[in-house]
């Protein structure tokens, strides 16, 4: 046992960690998104995220089997609200994209998250979401003109739906044990996307096409989610805020690759902000301790319930 422990190498800082698992969720995520453009042809942009979001519900309750026994009445309201804007940010980003280039819509929907850095303590932070707040204007390009309003409003409803998401995402998985909060959520979320997809966005589906959305729900949703749930564990929601900067700067790279979008010179200045910005976002964006939260059995519940307030 002392050899083994002798041998382990040092533990990456909290911060590191977190920040290496929320730059793996937004790439998981924007890759989800670019392979899914070419599908909303066939299915529609609500079809598309309708069904991609119920399938990741899906999964997540197989592969985590929450019980509803063991949550608190204020947990399951947090579950649900977070489901509720999880549907609303994938809704609104895909109909975002079907009228903005990916990294356009990227760079907007970022200004949820750069509302949300903006309440960090500290002039270095304030520093940090400047910077990326000029890199992503720099990536949309607001004086070109001629941007499509819709897609515009849809980005920026998304964008607040994202700011919501980090708060409540931070809140349920401070509360709720392991990623028993996120399996009761994504259902909640894909329940609203197939409602608001409606039967005539989905009479076109094929088994190839319900396939390939499955596949698309592992990879866009539940892997990105499930990790960004853990980053938030270890770090700031101002913090998180910023290092979402990155996001714009991945989405354009994954436009480029997968959709053939070739990026102008000031998106590609404004990649360089956008990264620096994520960069120092990580050096001061560590929670002093990790909440571990105490699981809910049947005994705690119903002690709980029995309580008067």
């Amino acid at each position: 046992m002392s050899l083994l422990k002798h041998r382990t190498g040092p533990r990456l800082p909290t911060s590191a960690t977190g920040a290496l698992m929320a730059v793996a969720s937004m790439s998981t995520i924007q890759l989800g998104l670019a392979l899914s453009v070419p599908l909303v042809d066939q299915l529609g942009a609500l079809g598309a995220t309708g069904l991609r979001l119920a399938w990741a519900g899906l999964l997540l309750l197989a592969l985590i089997r929450p019980r509803l026994r063991d949550f608190a009445g204020r947990d399951l309201v947090a579950c649900t609200m977070l489901g509720a804007v999880s549907a609303g940010m994938m809704v609104f980003f895909m109909l975002a994209v079907t009228r903005l280039p990916l990294g356009t819509a990227s760079a907007l929907e970022f200004l949820g998250p750069l509302a949300v850095s903006l309440y960090g303590p500290g002039r270095g932070r304030k520093r940090w979401t400047a910077m990326a707040a000029i890199g992503v204007v720099a990536l949309t390009e607001p004086w070109r003109g001629g941007i499509d309003a819709a897609g515009a409003g849809f980005a920026l409803a998304a964008a607040a739906c994202w700011a919501a998401y980090i708060l409540l995402t931070q809140r349920v998985g401070d509360s709720v044990t392991g990623l028993n909060g996120l399996a009761v959520s994504m259902p909640v979320a894909g329940l609203i996307g197939l409602l608001v997809a409606a039967p005539s966005d989905l009479e076109h589906a094929t088994w190839k096409l319900l396939g390939a959305m499955l596949g698309l729900a592992a990879l866009g949703a539940v892997l990105p989610f499930a990790l960004e749930f853990l980053a938030l564990r270890r770090l700031t929601t101002s913090a998180f805020g910023t290092l979402m900067s990155l996001e714009p700067a991945i989405a354009l790279l994954a436009g480029l690759l997968v959709l053939g979008q070739i990026p102008d010179l000031a998106p590609a200045v404004g990649v360089a902000f956008v990264v620096t910005a994520g960069i120092g976002a990580t050096h001061t964006g560590a929670r002093p301790t990790p909440p571990t939260p105490e699981p809910h059995d049947a005994r705690t519940s119903t002690t709980v319930s029995s309580t008067p307030s």
